[in-house]
């Protein structure tokens, strides 16, 4: 690789890696803890950045405590006091269910001297599998794996998780009563609201089951039919806002995309380079959305409109994948494979995609690079890039090129960033 190639790739590995520290739960937790209480402290959690954000507090909280969370398998980190459970992501396991058990188990019988320190990040929704009555682990399975594969917005995916789950849609937070519970939670959600982070398992939402079955009828999902059984009773709803078991909670939003993308912003201006903020909550199919984002691009490169080059484009969010195929890969790689078809050709365009949590889908990448040479490098290869975005293969597309973008675990989980730079 040229050292002109190589240029922008470091620039843009700059720009996540900024986006990332931005939401380190060491640098973000400690403002928002709460003041001692008369009674006990209880840390609980869940989620791909949870024990990362487990030990944050360890190293911040002047006290005693105890506590339990859990993580992504591969996940943990050492901690002294709190143990991290490993489990099963995206589609939930035993040991996740066992996990959900000991999450209930470690606020039994506090007192409203207690104090609650919920630690929640995305991927606990599959990370606390715990199945209504009358469910069973086997029907949680099915209904993600529905759910992973229908191209739904997370959000319209948790509606219908927490409404066939013991623990989820603020259920665990009422099994604290009368405990204050306190939320600190690394948002993965457009929009941030922590209602649909990991399906809010200590914060209420006012959806109901008739949300819930309605979008199940919008978008035809199959569904096991005792799944469908349940959300037609009212033990499906999870308890609204004003019960009284909520009262006094606090919740906050520690970390989001937003502030990852402006934390983007600031290290492009070290490279004397202007970056702009597309939108920190895009959703859609990752396909589609990278037809947008090349749109733009190309318009930049070729009239300087609607801003002039050289110039970087940022976005987050949460994009999806209908799955057609069983190819390898998630919606990062998707997105830039789509993205390196339209902008083939044009030497003026790198882009980076990955998620914030160090792991896009299947594989064991974040996410990729492209730039205008990605098409003709594979046809060099005797591949072919539209051939393997039919088969949602864009995983197998971007290790043919060694254009995969590998971090390992990073800690935090703010979702999708994505970085396109355009040169003059």
């Amino acid at each position: 690789m040229s050292q002109h190639e190589a240029e922008p790739r470091a620039l843009l590995t700059s720009l996540f890696e900024a986006a990332v520290e931005a939401a380190d739960p060491l640098k973000r937790i400690k403002a928002f803890l709460p003041e001692k209480p008369k009674g006990k402290v209880v840390v609980i959690g869940a989620g791909k950045g949870s024990a990362q954000m487990a030990r944050a507090f360890e190293q911040c909280w002047d006290g005693d405590f105890s506590g339990v969370v859990v993580t992504r398998y591969g996940f943990g980190v050492p901690c002294e006091k709190i143990e991290i459970i490993e489990a099963s992501h995206p589609v939930p396991d035993e040991a996740g269910r066992l996990a959900a058990k000991r999450l209930f188990a470690a606020v039994e019988n506090l007192s409203a001297d207690d104090l609650v320190i919920a630690l929640v990040s995305g991927g606990g929704s599959a990370l606390l599998p715990a199945p209504a009555d009358g469910l069973t682990l086997a029907d949680e399975v099915a209904v993600n794996e529905a759910l992973l594969a229908s191209g739904l917005p997370i959000s319209a995916m948790n509606v219908i998780r927490k409404h066939i789950s013991k623990i989820k849609g603020g259920r665990l937070a009422a099994a604290c009563f009368p405990a204050k519970v306190v939320s600190l939670i690394v948002s993965d959600i457009p929009g941030d609201n922590p209602a649909y982070v990991a399906s809010g398992p200590t914060v209420p939402d006012s959806s109901t089951r008739y949300d819930a079955l309605k979008i199940i009828e919008q978008y035809g999902l199959k569904l096991p039919d005792n799944v469908i059984q349940h959300l037609q009773k009212d033990a499906a709803n999870a308890p609204l806002a004003d019960d009284d078991c909520f009262k006094n909670h606090e919740t906050h939003v520690i970390a989001s995309a937003a502030i990852s993308l402006e934390a983007a912003v600031t290290r492009a201006a070290q490279y004397n380079i202007p970056a702009v903020i597309l939108s920190d909550a895009i959703e859609g199919e990752a396909r589609e959305v990278a037809h947008v984002h090349s749109a733009i691009a190309k318009e930049i490169s070729m009239r300087d409109r609607p801003f002039p080059k050289p110039v970087i484009l940022l976005s987050g969010g949460e994009t999806t994948v209908t799955v057609r195929h069983k190819g390898k890969g998630g919606r990062n790689t998707e997105f830039l494979l789509s993205l390196a078809l339209d902008i083939a050709g044009n030497n003026r365009i790198y882009a980076l995609a990955a998620d914030t949590d160090g792991i896009d889908g299947s594989e064991d990448n974040a996410g990729g690079f492209a730039d205008g040479t990605s098409m003709e490098r594979l046809r060099e290869k005797g591949l072919n890039g539209a051939d393997f975005l039919k088969k949602n293969d864009a995983w197998s597309a971007f290790s043919a090129l060694n254009d995969l973008y590998v971090t390992g675990p990073t800690g935090t989980n703010v979702n999708d960033f994505r970085a396109i730079l355009i040169t003059d």
